[in-house]
């Protein structure tokens, strides 16, 4: 099967950015906001020179393995781990939404994290900035938090030099500095007064990427837990098929308009990493039939932070390597072609044509089956296929291109997370 490959850093925007296209001057409507590709022309992202389609596969796969490593950082290796968010999880952002910001607002494009609960954008005068800066000089609801604010107790590191509440983080191998601080955002048609965010002062290293970053993960920072008197801790998002057309799909924010048949999971709590979606994932099926996974490669723990997670930020769906070892061997008999082949960190590739069987995620409740779409890469040319999972060091994560042209709904005040099948675009 010949199917055309786009570029793999699934960097979506949810808007566009002044000076684009006209014919991309969508306006959102409610609390909903269309989702566009990174490579669409209304993209302020598209690479200046194409790459080819395997060093775009290996950048790809490098920055992905930066934010898998981090991840797998999280799960501690003895029963005693301190207690920390998912602040430090963005490596590279992997969707990006328009916020409107101040007053007057101010445009300003912010990475979207499932696995984050990190809110801040490069502000005017930032050193090491490389984005369009946020002037809050020129807002009249702009105020800066003081170290006495609740607020400053949740920030990583504070300081308190002068009477601004700062903070310093890693990001990636880089560092971030900034002063916490409160403005009106505006999504979409929502405005949310009094929005906690970071002002970035200052930046140092090549991981930090050029846009803010907007957490939805599920901490006390997150946009759900500061706008939950307006979206009730609920939203969904629709990825859109690298093949598409369009490139377009949808994020919902809020109960109203998600859908009613739906199957759910629950969400598990790990009170260690309160961030992060955790699911109970049972079992896999390749085709019909269930894999022999040993039990605690899938096992939650909360004592350790093993498990399993959705995450918005990683590209391609990493397991615990007795897990993937056992869905890849699978695999690889389904397909029944001896000439297996290797690219990056990917190690079950073809250069011939395949009958791919499909791959079934069993969660406690609903069962998610992956068709050949969300399984696997094929190059520009048709010539090499490659099954589009890996191994991970200690977590289990179900990735963006795994969700793709599927409705995943987030319902935190009911513990549960949904999926079902959408065409996105």
């Amino acid at each position: 099967m010949k199917a055309h490959f786009f570029p793999l850093a699934f960097l979506l925007i949810f808007s566009l950015a002044q000076g684009l296209n006209p014919k991309c001057d969508i306006q959102d409507h409610g609390s909903n906001l269309q989702v566009f590709h990174v490579y669409s022309p209304c993209s302020p992202f598209k690479p200046s020179k194409p790459l080819s389609w395997e060093e775009d596969v290996l950048q790809t796969l490098a920055k992905d393995q930066a934010r898998v490593q981090f991840l797998s950082s999280l799960v501690a290796k003895k029963s005693v781990v301190p207690i920390a968010s998912g602040r430090q999880i963005v490596q590279s952002p992997t969707y990006i939404v328009k916020a409107n910001i101040g007053t007057p607002p101010q445009p300003m494009l912010m990475a979207m994290d499932t696995s984050s609960d990190a809110a801040w954008v490069p502000c005017t005068g930032c050193i090491g900035c490389s984005s369009t800066a946020f002037d809050f000089a020129k807002s009249t609801t702009f105020r800066t938090l003081g170290c006495q604010a609740a607020q400053c107790k949740q920030v990583p590191n504070p300081t308190c030099g002068g009477s601004a509440c700062s903070f310093n983080m890693t990001y990636g191998g880089s560092t971030i500095a900034g002063n916490l601080s409160q403005d009106t955002i505006t999504l979409a048609t929502d405005p949310i007064p009094n929005y906690t965010f970071g002002c970035l002062q200052k930046t140092a290293g090549s991981s930090v990427p050029p846009q803010g970053v907007l957490g939805l993960g599920r901490g006390p920072l997150s946009l759900l837990s500061q706008s939950q008197n307006l979206y009730q801790s609920t939203f969904s998002y629709c990825l859109p098929s690298i093949r598409s057309p369009n490139f377009s799909g949808s994020l919902r924010l809020g109960p109203s308009g998600q859908p009613v048949r739906i199957k759910y999971t629950p969400l598990l709590k790990n009170p260690r990493r309160p961030s992060l979606y955790y699911v109970n994932l049972i079992g896999i099926r390749v085709g019909r039939r269930i894999v022999a996974i040993p039990p605690s490669a899938i096992a939650f723990n909360p004592s350790t932070g093993a498990g399993t997670i959705i995450d918005s930020g990683t590209v391609f769906t990493r397991l615990v390597e007795p897990a993937y070892v056992a869905v890849r061997d699978a695999f690889r008999r389904r397909v029944r072609v001896a000439n297996v082949t290797s690219l990056g960190g990917f190690d079950t590739c073809y250069s011939v044509p395949i009958n791919a069987p499909t791959i079934t995620f069993m969660f406690s409740g609903m069962n998610v089956t992956l068709p050949q779409e969300n399984l696997l890469l094929h190059s520009t040319a048709g010539s090499i296929t490659c099954l589009a999972m890996a191994s991970a060091p200690a977590l289990n994560v179900i990735a963006n291109m795994q969700q793709q042209n599927h409705r995943v709904v987030f319902d935190v005040p009911n513990s549960r997370m949904g999926v079902a099948r959408e065409r996105c675009s």
